[in-house]
């Protein structure tokens, strides 16, 4: 329910403004404690934290508004009474009553397990609302940290089965080693996993629809091991070779940088030691900033946030011109769908 009245017949005194949310935190077996250690976002009593959803409209995981009048009040109910006026009007019209965006942090202290996630097509045949396009970008990484990506190798359905039932399944896929300022785009379809020492920020459809494919042979603390989802993953699975994983980008200091262009998600990059203005009204679409490295001031007309590494912030898209200050540096990543 929400937390405020008379909204329609006030909306001056109850505008949009930027908004701040409370990140859900997520226990993992693979998880360490980078979210603490560098980005300072305390998870309370939770052993270790492998994924902070920062942004999320999912069903039961839905963020919380933390400032301005609106706090207390869930994303999607938001999204419910502004419409348009949060999301644009398109997108409103094309997407409805969830938001269709789900960004999180990632901590992998320890393998991930081999996952591959449906397209939209194969979604709707199972039932689910969407498929899960995402990409990533690498914010801190240890030496030689390394990750999978796609196969190393063009392979057909009987062949992928046939080293799956050999055991064979990690001789075919491809490794990629990874530093800071790395982006990977990772469409539906494409095997993955995240390897340990990677703290990471993932854009993506909202979905958390997942088909563990292998698990490193590891149990929990009963003894038991995870459920794979060999069936399911193998319709999925996307066979084809590519040349290159990693996405190429030129980066200019005080500029907008683009790094993944999708029909799902638009994400660039500003790595900014001054100040910028950005005009959004041409867009017809919410932006979410994610500040990955350093802080800044978000000026709009009516106030301004402080946004720190790690934090996330969502610009309605009724709100058109803002102002970046950022405090000695700042690197942000902008999602938008465009």
């Amino acid at each position: 329910m929400l937390k405020f009245v008379s909204l329609k017949s006030n909306k001056k005194m109850n505008s949009l403004y930027p908004l701040k949310f409370k990140p859900i935190f997520k226990d993992k077996i693979w998880g360490g404690q980078k979210i603490k250690t560098i980005l300072n976002h305390d998870f309370g009593d939770l052993p270790n934290c492998g994924e902070a959803w920062v942004l999320s409209g999912v069903e039961n995981e839905q963020s919380v508004v933390v400032n301005g009048f609106l706090e207390g009040n869930e994303l999607n109910e938001l999204l419910e009474i502004y419409m348009g006026d949060l999301v644009g009007e398109k997108n409103f019209e094309n997407l409805g009553n969830q938001f269709p965006i789900l960004v999180k942090i990632l901590d992998s202290n320890d393998w991930l397990s081999v996952q591959v996630h449906p397209d939209d097509e194969l979604a709707k045949q199972r039932g689910l609302e969407n498929g899960k396009n995402e990409m990533w970008y690498i914010m801190q990484a240890d030496k030689e940290a390394e990750l999978i990506c796609g196969f190393n190798k063009k392979l057909n359905k009987n062949e992928y089965l046939k080293h799956f039932e050999n055991g064979e399944i990690k001789s075919i896929l491809n490794y990629e080693k990874v530093k800071s300022g790395d982006v990977l785009n990772m469409p539906a379809g494409r095997v993955h996993a995240l390897g340990p020492g990677l703290l990471l920020a993932e854009i993506q459809q909202s979905s958390d629809t997942t088909y563990r494919i292998y698990d490193w042979d590891r149990k929990d603390t009963e003894g038991n091991e995870r459920d794979l989802h060999t069936d399911e993953a193998l319709d999925a699975l996307d066979f084809s070779l590519e040349d290159k994983y990693k996405t190429t980008y030129r980066e200019v200091k005080n500029e907008t940088c683009s790094l993944v262009k999708t029909p799902d998600f638009t994400t660039n990059l500003m790595d900014l030691d001054q100040g910028l203005v950005k005009d959004y009204a041409p867009l017809d679409s919410f932006v979410i900033h994610l500040c990955v490295e350093g802080e800044y001031i978000l000026k709009y007309e009516g106030g301004f946030e402080q946004i720190k590494t790690g934090e996330v912030v969502l610009i309605p898209a009724i709100l058109n011109e803002i102002e970046i200050q950022p405090m000695k540096s700042a690197k942000i990543l902008e999602v938008y769908i465009s």
